[in-house]
């Protein structure tokens, strides 16, 4: 059966306006002319009917992949279990590499781009956490509902229908479930895929709620680990030696005064804290982390050069009160994710407003965050994050749901951008060009 949503009657009108509105990118001729190519051919109106008729399955999927505890550096179990999973639905070359990414490959016809598209295996939730599903007024409830095990279901739908549909692509497309996009992870599933492939041509990401959102702009992030050290001691006997809670305190007091520009946005916080054994005590040990971001790189390191002489000088100052040189602090660096900015015009972008505006749905291109699309940016690799089909909230949190009303338009609409991207053979060209392999 052909589609039936009204979007395909209004297609040619979209293609004239999808560049006159603001904030979105110019659409080349060439992007044109491939959208106009894909969405007359039966085989895609086959696969986009498909992923509707699949939807059951899809979210039947992402059920049994939420159960599997997946907290950060312990996805294993997860990754495992998709593996399998991209194994049955027939790809090639599918393992899971040294990092713990479970990846599998769709090879094209050849000579065409190789393109990434991704969803994170990772949740926040530590282990021990009660992941039992809960159905309430057509809602789900379980920690890491959406976030990201949506993002997995939504790949395995998209492979389902390239099968079902026979729909042959030009370039390579790997499918991965990465690991270490969450919290500390410190993006560790993505920077090992780009340390190991220097060929990787083209990037997507599957995170964030609703299939509308586009994120092209990544904003970076410093994490630190600050170890305070001093002799510690009996609150009354001992005083008069220094405090690492005290040095700590004027540390975080200092970097509180800090100030930032607004535009490109930078901020910064201390996150947590601890220290101490007794409240009769002098601290000898006290701890804090503290994550810093920017949308730039160039403000990013500005505040992380004030923020670490303020906690050189707070070592100083608490030293300095009582006559000592005791106090010493340990400075770790446990975060590293790069900010990058990339022209909205990449094809990865006209892509994904393409496949966004043939769905009847309007593209929204989001202000920057931190995805895994930031590492690949960073590199030049033209990338995207995109949102995940359904409606979802309360990310993070143990009350977070997911709404899978018309769900299947995220699938659908990655389906789409990942053909006008690696090309439909002998219907149209890939659109993301080739690249020199990094060195």
């Amino acid at each position: 059966m052909y589609l039936k949503f009204p979007c395909w009657l209004l297609f040619v009108s979209l293609l004239c306006a999808i560049s006159a509105r603001a904030a979105e990118p110019a659409i080349s001729q060439d992007m044109r002319a491939a959208f106009s190519a894909i969405a007359a051919h039966p085989d895609v109106k086959k696969a986009l009917e498909f992923i509707k008729a699949d939807d059951a399955n899809t979210l039947a999927e992402q059920k049994a992949l939420v159960v599997i505890p997946a907290p950060p550096f312990k996805e294993k179990v997860r990754a495992e279990n998709f593996r399998g999973r991209l194994a049955a639905l027939g790809l090639k070359d599918v393992r899971i590499d040294a990092e713990g990414n479970a990846i599998g490959v769709r090879p094209g016809t050849g000579g065409g781009p190789r393109l990434v598209v991704a969803a994170h295996l990772d949740t926040v939730f530590p282990e021990g956490t009660d992941l039992t599903i809960k159905e309430k007024d057509g809602k789900l409830y379980a920690p890491g509902i959406g976030d990201d095990t949506r993002g997995l279901a939504d790949l395995l739908s998209v492979i389902r229908a390239f099968n079902a549909a026979g729909v042959k692509t030009v370039g390579d497309i790997i499918f991965v479930g990465n690991v270490g996009e969450e919290g500390l992870g410190d993006l560790r599933g993505v920077k090992a895929l780009f340390h190991d492939d220097k060929a990787i041509d083209g990037f997507i990401s599957i995170d964030g709620a609703e299939p509308d959102r586009i994120t092209y702009l990544a904003t970076g992030s410093h994490r630190y680990r600050v170890h305070f050290k001093g002799p510690g001691g009996h609150s009354f006997g001992a005083f008069g030696l220094p405090s690492a809670i005290h040095a700590m305190g004027r540390a975080i007091a200092k970097i509180g005064d800090l100030q930032t520009p607004k535009k490109p946005k930078t901020t910064f916080t201390v996150g947590t804290v601890q220290g101490g054994t007794s409240v009769n005590a002098i601290a000898g040990d006290a701890e804090m982390e503290l994550d810093m971001r920017a949308d730039d790189n160039a403000p990013l390191l500005e505040i992380e050069a004030k923020i670490l002489q303020a906690i050189k000088d707070a070592v100083a100052a608490e030293n300095a009160r009582w006559a000592s040189d005791k106090i010493s602090v340990d400075i770790k660096l446990v975060g590293d994710r790069p900010a990058g900015i990339q022209s909205i015009d990449t094809p990865t972008v006209q892509a994904a407003f393409m496949a966004t505006s043939a769905l009847g749905l309007a593209p929204k291109a989001e202000s920057a965050s931190s995805t895994d699309s930031n590492l690949p940016i960073s590199l030049g690799v033209p990338a995207v994050t995109l949102g995940r089909g359904g409606k979802g909230g309360a990310n993070h949190s143990l009350g977070e749901w997911f709404d899978p009303t018309n769900a299947y338009l995220g699938p659908q609409r990655h389906f789409l951008a990942l053909i006008a991207l690696v090309g439909m053979d002998g219907v149209a060209k890939p659109l993301l060009a080739k690249r020199a392999p990094r060195p």
